[in-house]
């Protein structure tokens, strides 16, 4: 298991930004909003579901994947926050991807997505039922992007 990434400040931070953005788009909660920030921050980390996000660099970087994601793409939270977004999906399948996070960039969200993505050692899977979500600040200032999704099958 992970060590306490919970606890960093930063990521209690960012877990607010994900779980208020979520519930800004979508009208209901991410998970049940219980306790203090740091409460919410390692229920989401723990949560049975996959949740990941990347920020806003030109070739946006991951910032986030809670223990279901980490596990899933088979990294450390050190190597996730490293990793460029658009390398979660093969070359081939980026341009889907990049369309999908432009309709969720306009629209505020996508649901019911659908996609290849692969893990760090190149096993491929297929991500059904995701929604995709912008991250906004307290301004209503996009600061990235989230995903969710508790439905895959290996390639």
């Amino acid at each position: 298991m992970t060590s306490q990434i919970w606890t960093i400040s930063a990521v209690v931070e960012w877990s607010q930004l994900l779980l208020n953005s979520f519930r800004h788009w979508i009208g209901r909660e991410l998970l049940e909003r219980a306790g203090d920030r740091a409460s919410q921050a390692h229920a989401l980390f723990l949560s049975p579901f996959v949740v990941v996000s990347h920020g806003m660099e030109e070739d946006p970087l991951l910032n986030y994947g809670n223990q279901v994601a980490l596990e899933l793409w088979g990294v450390t939270w050190e190597d996730l926050t490293r990793t460029p977004s658009r390398l979660t999906a093969e070359s081939t399948n980026q341009a889907e991807r990049e369309w999908m996070l432009e309709q969720a960039k306009t629209r505020g969200y996508l649901d019911t997505y659908r996609g290849v993505r692969i893990t760090s050692t190149g096993r491929r899977f297929l991500v059904e039922n995701a929604l995709i979500w912008n991250v906004v600040d307290a301004e209503g200032q996009r600061v990235g992007q989230a995903a969710r999704f508790s439905q895959w099958t290996w390639l």
